[in-house]
């Protein structure tokens, strides 16, 4: 006896949850992503071949601009090493700071430090929205007897003591060699014999030797 024929249906599948689902996810990163702030200093830093990875943790950075002003500025996460670099500075330069200015200094990022000693009261005291389009004449270090990168340098090594310091500098590659110089200067003062500097990353140039590491290690910085 012949068996019946079952007759074929297609297959139905409902797609209508997994949208929803994916809708959700995608509102969830939307609204959870933080984007990248503008920088408050714009410099154009020369290339380098380098691929490794600047520390974003327990961070002085010092930044050069093409007109060779010099600017300093700590990890947001480090309030306390930023509480106690402006303490230090306050008490050592006589500078009568308000809490509510050293509280600008430490917690709003917006206050990186680019003015004279004479003039960080004032600058501390202004409001942020009155920091827009501020044209800061930088800290003062090409002279040699009015380097006061060297006492910067000292308080931050003194607030990350028993702390790794990382010590960056961040230079526009138009940037003079004075500025660079009294940088240098500063710290040896302090013994900071050490720091890196920020690049922008190129490929390395194929053929050469760093090219090929990178290629037999999958393109790894080869340290």
């Amino acid at each position: 006896m012949p068996r019946a024929k079952i007759p074929r249906k297609s297959t139905n599948i409902d797609m209508t949850a997994m949208c929803d689902v994916a809708f959700l996810l995608l509102s969830f990163f939307i609204l959870a992503t933080k984007f990248k702030p503008p920088e408050a200093l714009t410099v154009v830093t020369p290339s380098s071949v380098s691929s490794k990875i600047a520390p974003d943790a327990n961070v002085v950075l010092v930044t050069m601009d093409k007109d060779g002003k010099v600017y300093l500025s700590v990890s947001d996460k480090n309030t306390g090493e930023k509480q106690s670099i402006i303490d230090e500075i306050n008490t050592a330069k006589n500078l009568g700071l308000s809490d509510a200015e050293k509280a600008n200094f430490v917690r709003n990022p917006a206050y990186f430090v680019g003015v004279p000693f004479t003039q960080l009261k004032s600058y501390l005291g202004k409001a942020q929205d009155q920091l827009k389009g501020l044209n800061l004449p930088g800290i003062p270090v090409k002279d040699s007897t009015n380097n006061e990168m060297i006492d910067w340098i000292r308080a931050a090594v003194g607030a990350f003591q028993g702390t790794k310091m990382n010590l960056l500098v961040k230079g526009d590659d138009a940037a003079k060699y004075p500025s660079f110089q009294g940088l240098v200067i500063a710290f040896k003062k302090n013994d900071q014999l050490k720091f890196q500097m920020v690049t922008s990353p190129v490929p390395a140039p194929a053929g050469s030797e760093l090219w090929k590491v990178q290629q037999a290690t999958g393109n790894k910085s080869a340290e």
